[in-house]
């Protein structure tokens, strides 16, 4: 067996890809077998907690008929944002669904059979895990993780629990990114050796945090959750609370870069790196509230000397490769480019080959959930819960990806290139180790670190 194949086998073993119940279903168990848990017919009770931006991405796939599911809660820890979801709902659905902003009834009610986890990114790996406990399969929205402990955490879960675990990196569920990937493991462009994922967005100003009263119907200390609590500051409880430090967010890495890293690693189809190496500074509007790194340049290499470099411009909109996000692969006999709309092939001296377009409506860099590809993700869960199909990115696969989200950030914060185990996936650098894991509040811990 080479070293490759030891490696992803002995990977698949351990907490990055454990075979579990949920992995075999995932991985290959037959959909006879697996009916033993859900039926095929039986309808599935859903539940969304967290209905900001993409709540546009659940309406088509809970309300077709073919889903048979049913909306029974929607959550949040903002009142206002229930009645706007029930508001958006009521134009897909002819029943009501219960608006409740405490996540914990939610989760002890055993009607409900799925938790989609569209909360903020510090509630993406407890409220799974959470969910888990409590019997629930999770669609957990990227990123899936906040840290490495965290990937790990969600993997055992999903292990010891028997749930079906698929995070929403929605590309997978693409037709036509599907279809150049095999292409690509069958040779097409010779051997893939090298992929460039970019992201390019023109972000503004962003506000300095000021302490302010906390805004009508949100629920504060429910918000932050398993974050280390502290005071509110203005214009957190929206979408800048990506920028406003690691208690709650990943930065641009985990918030975008995500989707096209998990294309990149895909298309090579290699695990984890073995070299990490990263330039990173914040650039644009200096004295504003953005507390991260707005640009990076990253470079990860992995066996056999594949590389995977990421070029992400959070507030600079220049269209470097010709769009706002996508990935090149480069082979020895050609070079793809493949976004969310459309792949083109190209030979080796550069000849266009071939064009396929998806003819869907998802793509681009805009705010804000739904497309035809978010659709089908959602149904490949629901499917696979009910034993019918395989999960496009099942959590095992899918936190393997998001390993280079963790160790970009990490470098970028300790300002230090460093080399990892990529059995393990341990960083040999002891000040990258120390960001392995994050703080919690204290009172949280219980309810999602010990599984």
């Amino acid at each position: 067996m080479s070293k490759q194949n030891s490696r992803r086998s002995f990977v698949k073993k351990t907490t990055l890809g454990t075979i579990g119940l949920a992995s075999a279903s995932s991985m290959g168990m037959s959909a006879q077998s697996y009916k033993n848990i859900m039926g095929a017919n039986d309808r599935l009770h859903v539940a969304i907690a967290g209905l900001g931006r993409r709540l546009g991405a659940y309406y088509a796939p809970i309300a077709h008929k073919d889903s048979n599911v049913r909306l029974t809660y929607l959550c949040d820890a903002k009142q206002s944002q229930m009645t706007k979801a029930a508001e958006k709902f009521a134009e897909h659905i002819k029943y009501k669904p219960t608006l409740e902003q405490d996540i914990f009834k939610v989760l002890d009610d055993d009607k409900v059979d799925v938790l989609i986890n569209a909360m903020p990114d510090h509630w993406h790996t407890p409220g799974a895990i959470m969910a888990m406990k409590a019997g629930k399969h999770v669609y957990v929205e990227k990123p899936s993780s906040c840290t490495m402990e965290e990937n790990e955490l969600l993997v055992a879960a999903t292990k010891k629990y028997g749930k079906i675990v698929q995070m929403g990196n929605q590309q997978r569920s693409s037709g036509h990114t599907q279809q150049i990937i095999q292409k690509i493991h069958e040779g097409t462009i010779g051997e893939a050796y090298k992929a460039i994922a970019f992201y390019s967005n023109g972000r503004g100003e962003v506000p300095n945090q000021q302490k302010a009263a906390v805004p009508e119907g949100l629920d504060w200390n429910l918000w932050q959750g398993p974050a280390v609590h502290r005071e509110y500051t203005s214009e957190t409880w929206n979408y800048n609370w990506h920028w406003y430090g690691w208690n709650y967010a990943t930065a641009e890495m985990g918030n975008n870069a995500t989707h096209e890293l998990d294309v990149a690693r895909w298309a090579l189809n290699v695990d984890l790196p073995q070299l990490v190496e990263v330039e990173s500074d914040k650039r644009h509007f200096k004295d504003d509230g953005w507390e991260m790194y707005d640009t990076m340049l990253a470079r990860f290499t992995f066996e056999g000397n594949k590389q995977i470099e990421w070029d992400g411009k959070s507030r600079n909109a220049y269209n470097t490769y010709g769009s706002g996000r996508g990935v090149i692969i480069y082979g020895t006999e050609g070079t793809v480019f493949v976004n969310r709309g459309h792949y083109r092939l190209f030979d080796r001296k550069g000849q266009l080959v071939e064009e396929v377009s998806s003819g869907g409506e998802e793509g681009g860099v805009a705010l804000g959930g739904g497309g035809d590809m978010s659709t089908l993700h959602v149904q490949n869960f629901f499917d696979a819960i009910r034993g019918k199909t395989k999960l496009y990115a099942p959590i095992e696969d899918a936190n393997i990806s998001m390993a280079m989200v963790h160790y970009a950030n990490v470098s970028s914060r300790i300002k230090q290139n460093f080399e990892v185990d990529d059995i393990k996936g341990t960083m040999f650098n002891r000040d990258a180790m120390n960001h392995w894991g994050k703080p919690y509040e204290e009172s949280w811990k219980s309810k999602f670190l010990t599984l």
